[in-house]
């Protein structure tokens, strides 16, 4: 902040290690702030959630237009694949292309799927502590937090152990995190942009081949769910369900797996609630929807106003983009009580980090369950954990995900 007045600048590295202050001066000096970067950022939770919810309003906009004004007008936007990618996922779509494509995502990504998971959930965690219980020790980020929800969503998608070997594994996650930057909606360095358009090729390749499989040999499994998956206007072309696969990949990936790292910082910031959590493990729903208010993995997302329109007491004009951080509403004391507290059985009004509307997240309920599922296993199997506050280490190579690169836990070896 310049001469105490908050101003938003998202590649501040403090903002990346504590976004929290900032949020708060936002709030109380300028809730809906305009940015000399060219845009809108929402702060209070009633302003983020109308942003989110108002379909009339609110969308996403000419996908190209947006692009252009970080790179100019002249920029040729699909000729690159990370935003060709970006700009075909339905995260980023109006209807009615948004309804079609997400609808036939829901048929495939059914509640009864989802609920028929627990039991393989429930061996993933246990054979990923299984691993490491007898050591005493483990790098909570790179031994569980990212290979949970990796693992996972290659159980759903069916990918036998051969697709999934530990090497593909590792050069998913990072064909994720590599692609995953032009989430950040501003310009980037050529050789930057250049390694997230290959990895959006080697996820686009990765996926084509698994769903290729699929069609001749169909399983009971969500990539054969994807196949079959249709409308009065026809299937998801293999184009379109390598997409998908992408994105429902880099989400459990990129939320999820930072939840659980997020989530194990804050109890442990707080230890009083992880004896809670140990004492009574049934909490760990309610503290994995704690955990998604108050250290979201997701911090903003952007939409474009289709028309002019007041937001607080400001105009937004037609064209022009909103981030919304829902980190901060979600941290607004008019909404919530001691906001700034972490308290795993805090009742009333719901977070944002799911978003809302018509693109309220499609994977929500896998999130909870993926989150119930390691936080009951962690209490249960090891009440003596302890974790080292000060070995975190914030990621530093984005804003709109904010999740953990490092952290060490330890244990009395059973």
């Amino acid at each position: 902040m310049a001469n105490d007045r908050a101003i938003f600048d998202p590649t501040d590295p403090q903002l990346k290690l504590d976004p929290y202050p900032l949020f708060k001066a936002l709030r109380e000096q300028d809730p809906v702030h305009f940015s000399e970067l060219g845009f809108w950022v929402a702060t209070r939770y009633d302003d983020v959630r109308t942003v989110l919810m108002d379909r009339e309003n609110f969308g996403q906009g000419d996908f190209i237009r947006n692009i252009q004004l970080f790179y100019g007008p002249d920029f040729d936007v699909l000729s690159h694949s990370a935003y060709r990618w970006l700009s075909e996922i339905f995260l980023y779509q109006d209807p009615p292309r948004h309804t079609r494509v997400r609808g036939l995502v829901t048929q495939a990504l059914t509640a009864r799927r989802v609920a028929e998971m627990r039991p393989r959930v429930q061996a993933i965690a246990d054979r990923l502590l299984d691993a490491v219980i007898g050591s005493g020790e483990m790098e909570v980020i790179h031994q569980f937090a990212y290979r949970f929800p990796t693992l996972v969503m290659c159980d759903m998608l069916g990918l036998s152990p051969q697709e999934a070997s530990d090497d593909v594994l590792a050069a998913l996650n990072q064909a994720i995190a590599d692609s995953f930057i032009v989430f950040e909606m501003r310009a980037f360095e050529p050789d930057v942009l250049a390694l997230a358009n290959s990895q959006i090729d080697f996820l686009e390749e990765f996926f084509g081949k698994i769903f290729a499989a699929r069609r001749i040999e169909p399983r009971d499994d969500l990539a054969t769910g994807l196949c079959n998956a249709c409308d009065e206007n026809g299937p998801l072309t293999d184009h379109e369900m390598a997409t998908v696969a992408i994105g429902l990949f880099g989400a459990g990936f990129e939320t999820t797996a930072h939840m659980i790292g997020n989530g194990l910082l804050s109890l442990h910031k707080f230890p009083d609630q992880w004896a809670k959590l140990v004492a009574d493990p049934t909490l760990a729903a309610s503290a994995s929807e704690e955990i998604l208010r108050y250290e979201s993995s997701l911090v903003g997302t952007n939409r474009t106003a289709f028309k002019d329109v007041t937001l607080g007491d400001k105009t937004i004009h037609a064209g022009e983009r909103v981030l919304t951080l829902v980190a901060a509403g979600n941290r607004d004391p008019e909404i919530f009580d001691a906001p700034d507290i972490f308290d795993i059985e805090r009742k009333g009004p719901r977070h944002l980090s799911f978003g809302g509307g018509i693109h309220f997240c499609v994977g929500a309920e896998l999130a909870r369950l993926e989150g119930e599922i390691a936080f009951t296993t962690l209490a249960k199997r090891l009440p003596g954990l302890k974790v080292d506050v000060a070995s975190a280490r914030w990621r530093q190579d984005g804003f709109m995900f904010r999740g953990l690169t490092a952290l060490s836990a330890s244990w009395q070896p059973l």
